[in-house]
């Protein structure tokens, strides 16, 4: 067994969307999800993070090339999130009230079985300078 090393690809997207649960009047949604249940939408610049584990290969020195990553990711994700409306815009959150909880989950779930050298180990999710969001695959 070799030695494990986490690689990283850092992207940045901006998107709107709006927290909301379905049947619920704009006052009860806004007691439940603030500010960001406003129905007219708001916005962040997010950062992502793509972390993913593996076995440095012998023959390239790599754990996978980061250009192969940096393509998985913005085909995948990027391409779909950027500039849209995650509510209304982007196939993978279709029915799901995107938290930022709710879309790194659904980010793990578009690139988990896309990724095949290493194995995905992280998806960090920046809402703000100070609020992050971290997902590993893990169910309960």
């Amino acid at each position: 067994m070799g030695n494990i090393v986490y690689i990283t690809r850092r992207e940045t997207f901006a998107a709107s969307h709006r927290l909301s649960k379905p049947g619920l009047s704009d006052e009860e949604n806004f007691k439940l999800f603030g500010k960001c249940s406003n129905p007219n939408w708001h916005g962040h610049n997010y950062t992502l993070e793509v972390i993913v584990a593996g076995e440095v290969d012998s023959e390239t020195g790599f754990v996978m090339d980061l250009s192969e990553l940096k393509e998985i990711v913005r085909t995948n994700v990027i391409s779909k999130v950027d500039h849209k409306n995650l509510n209304l815009d982007t196939d993978f959150l279709k029915g799901i009230n995107p938290t930022s909880e709710n879309i790194a989950v659904a980010i793990w779930n578009e690139l988990n079985e896309k990724i095949t050298k290493g194995k995905l180990y992280s998806i960090k999710l920046y809402e703000t300078e100070n609020n992050y969001f971290e997902y590993k695959g893990e169910k309960t």
